[in-house]
């Protein structure tokens, strides 16, 4: 049985609750597939058993709180927190010397890109909140406009294909691909927006 069948059938007993719930694990580190929970989500909208546009408030609060409590708990407890043997997992020492070297690089466009990162999300999310560095409010801005480009678009998908599997299937692959290309064009923008300013400011000196 595959993930998504085994979503929906524990969806369907449980309705939003289970959503959230299992989208919070996700924001844990769990390896269960983001997307495809949040496509199951619309999957039994679409057949009915719930509405959709609260599912996708769903969605949104399942994401946001579980990436929030990683940034927290980085944030509260500092290096400790890597003494907490399920963060060790997620958070080896290879990946925190990585995440702080992108963070070196980039900024805070981190958080955003976290977001189509499933492997890294949390190590990201944790390693923010370890440096003290983001207030929360910014974290929250930069998850949150990741996620109201990630989020609806799984959920509608899921909801608009919960009648034919075979097409929605194919549509999440596509999905996958257009989301990082959409993705992929913002942070060229942003790049190119930031060396314009860059060397106006040089210019003038």
């Amino acid at each position: 049985m595959d993930t998504l069948q085994i979503l929906l059938d524990f969806f369907t007993g449980y309705g939003y609750l289970a959503v959230f719930a299992v989208l919070l694990v996700c924001g844990f580190g769990v390896p269960i597939p983001e997307d495809i929970t949040l496509v199951a989500g619309g999957v039994i909208s679409g057949l009915g058993y719930t509405n959709v546009h609260y599912m996708f408030l769903v969605g949104m609060a399942g994401v946001l709180v579980g990436d929030g409590i990683m940034f927290m708990a980085g944030r509260t407890f500092g290096n400790k927190v890597l003494t907490f043997r399920p963060i060790a997992r997620i958070l080896t020492q290879e990946r925190f010397e990585a995440v702080q070297e992108k963070f070196a690089k980039y900024g805070n466009w981190v958080l955003f890109v976290a977001r189509f990162l499933p492997g890294l999300r949390s190590p990201i999310f944790i390693t923010a909140g370890m440096t003290r560095r983001v207030p929360y409010w910014r974290f929250l801005l930069m998850d949150g406009f990741a996620a109201l480009i990630s989020v609806p678009v799984w959920v509608y998908l899921g909801y608009y294909g919960a009648a034919n599997r075979e097409w929605l299937m194919t549509m999440v692959h596509r999905g996958q691909a257009g989301i990082l290309a959409v993705v992929a064009l913002l942070l060229l923008a942003v790049g190119l927006v930031w060396l314009r300013r860059r060397r106006m400011a040089c210019a003038k000196k």
